[in-house]
């Protein structure tokens, strides 16, 4: 049997993912996905009304997908202040507490836990764990995010969790390539820049990602200029960073996922549409466009655009389209009929109440 092929308007669509208004996805948007012309879904907090309700939101999404492109289900589901689902669902302290725990069983066994109760909300990818190293205390956005400011105790614990999501059946995603964690600005905001040296980053900020090879299936790309590695450039829009850096010289060969093209970093400069062609052609597999459904349409118009009459894009689209299948194809979105089963999620939490003290985790 031949392997189906996309037409160019489908892999255009397959690399996009798309967030959307409200606890039902509009019409458009289902058929969008039933045409195979969008590859993935991320929920927020204002999709999900309650935890109860997430199936009925995901089912619809899931069951429009074809066969050759079953759908990726995200949602940032961190611990601590990064958690969009609450009860009964697992609730988890900063990964910062964990990290200074340093057990790494304990680690994987939360990822685990959180895993499979994803997955049977109908989730497949995590969008987790923070693999930034936490060097500057007045970064606004990373801090009790990270495992720590020791990028062994980042890499321990960030396979570690990672580790227990694949147990689950849950796509893990380590984020934010080439690291977040020493900048002075929110990429939703402004674009930060990193200005140390190479010797530096590959100290620190990159230890964590030349680990993830191997053991994080996706990674997700940072909207922050590295000087020492293509300045002027944020990471997702530099094929010197994608390409050059991580394809090439680290080896790393899973899934690369753009960070929203909509935050201020990358959109005020060159605008969601333009930045998702350029995110592409740097090396970026997946695209995310976390709530603006018009920009969705116009980024995908865009990748269809350039791709025709050019042949080097095209291909390079191609090659994004089918690595985003093959690791989706990996982990198909299913929803457990019965529901989360809640009690290993209250016997951990538990656990974790006595041992970080009291109060809750």
């Amino acid at each position: 049997m031949t392997e189906f092929v996309p037409t160019l308007r489908q892999a255009a669509g397959q690399v996009l993912v798309a967030g959307f208004p409200g606890s039902e996805a509009p019409p458009a948007l289902i058929a969008s996905i039933a045409a195979g012309e969008l590859g993935g879904v991320i929920l927020f907090k204002r999709n999900l009304t309650t935890v109860d309700a997430v199936p009925a939101t995901l089912r619809p999404l899931i069951e429009a997908a074809p066969a050759w492109a079953p759908l990726l289900t995200a949602v940032d589901q961190e611990g601590g202040r990064v958690a969009r689902l609450r009860a009964p669902v697992l609730s988890l302290p900063p990964m910062r507490r964990l990290g200074d725990l340093d057990d790494t069983s304990l680690t994987e066994r939360a990822g685990r836990v959180l895993g499979e109760n994803l997955k049977a909300l109908g989730f497949n990818c995590d969008f987790a764990p923070v693999l930034d190293v936490d060097t500057n205390p007045q970064n606004p956005i990373i801090g009790d995010r990270s495992f720590g400011r020791d990028p062994e105790v980042v890499v321990r614990h960030g396979l570690a969790f990672g580790a227990g999501l694949r147990a689950a059946g849950v796509l893990a995603c380590g984020k934010h390539f080439p690291g977040h964690g020493d900048t002075e600005l929110d990429s939703h905001l402004a674009l930060p820049r990193l200005k140390h040296d190479r010797a530096r980053l590959d100290a620190v900020e990159l230890v964590p990602f030349r680990a993830a090879r191997g053991h994080i299936p996706t990674l997700m790309t940072a909207h922050v200029v590295f000087d020492a590695l293509d300045p002027g450039v944020p990471a997702t829009l530099s094929r010197k960073v994608i390409t050059g850096l991580l394809r090439e010289e680290l080896g790393y060969d899973g899934l690369i996922i753009s960070d929203d093209l909509e935050m201020k970093a990358v959109s005020e400069g060159w605008g969601v549409a333009p930045a998702g062609v350029l995110a592409i052609e740097a090396g970026c597999d997946t695209l995310l466009v976390c709530s603006d459904l018009e920009a969705l349409d116009a980024t995908r118009e865009a990748l269809l655009g350039r791709a025709q009459g050019d042949d080097a894009f095209t291909s390079r689209l191609q090659d994004a389209a089918a690595r985003s299948l093959a690791v989706r194809r990996t982990a198909p979105p299913a929803i457990d009929p019965n529901g989360v089963r809640g009690e290993a999620a209250r016997e951990l939490e538990e656990e974790l109440r006595v041992r970080l003290g009291a109060g809750e985790p």
